[in-house]
């Protein structure tokens, strides 16, 4: 249905993997997907959406400037596209989640957005706030604390692997850099057990 959804988690849920099963669902069927992802992720190299278990698909790239409505637009008119799909929301602006609610609404497709709620010090990025407040559907993908329990908070480590609390909202990184708590931990700052 032509929904804006957002699927959101704490780091290495698996958000990217669900991404790129549900385009290529799509695929399979003979339709087309868009793929968008953010600029500033460079992890697997700039305009492509990488999963933790070895996906990998290439993505057209947003920057905070951008005007995703045209976007889809153009890229519509060009092919028509029965889906899509934006990796690493949470960098998207609230100008660039109306755009999507928009393409959604007027192009009568669904944007499916996959992104972090929350960061490492436990606020909102401006792109989830954005989401959560005008996504017609809302769904959590779970991840799990070191202790069993649903993880719902980032901790962000330092190069010696200890919890940083002070920086830029922003510092792209993957399992090296952060990790996945429940609250009492990340209230604790407790990163359990580790294997090194």
């Amino acid at each position: 249905m032509a929904k804006l959804y957002f699927n959101y988690s704490s780091m290495n849920a698996g958000k990217s993997t669900v991404l790129l099963q549900a385009s290529y669902n799509y695929v399979e069927r003979g339709m087309r997907t868009l793929l968008l992802t953010a600029a500033v992720d460079d992890r697997a190299g700039v305009g492509r959406i990488s999963s933790r278990i070895g996906l990998v698909a290439e993505a057209d790239i947003f920057r905070a400037g951008d005007n995703l409505l045209d976007h889809i637009r153009k890229a519509h008119e060009a092919a028509p596209i029965d889906a899509v799909f934006v990796d690493e929301a949470q960098f998207l602006t609230e100008d660039q989640v109306w755009q999507l609610a928009h393409a959604s609404d007027r192009l009568g497709m669904p944007v499916m957005c996959f992104g972090l709620r929350t960061d490492f010090q436990g606020k909102l990025f401006p792109g989830s706030k954005a989401l959560l407040a005008l996504a017609d559907s809302l769904k959590e993908i779970k991840t799990i604390c070191w202790c069993g329990r649903k993880a719902t908070m980032v901790a962000r480590l330092d190069g010696s692997g200890r919890i940083v609390e002070e920086g830029e909202q922003v510092v792209i990184g993957g399992e090296e850099s952060y990790v996945s708590l429940c609250r009492r931990h990340w209230v604790d700052r407790d990163l359990g057990p580790r294997c090194d």
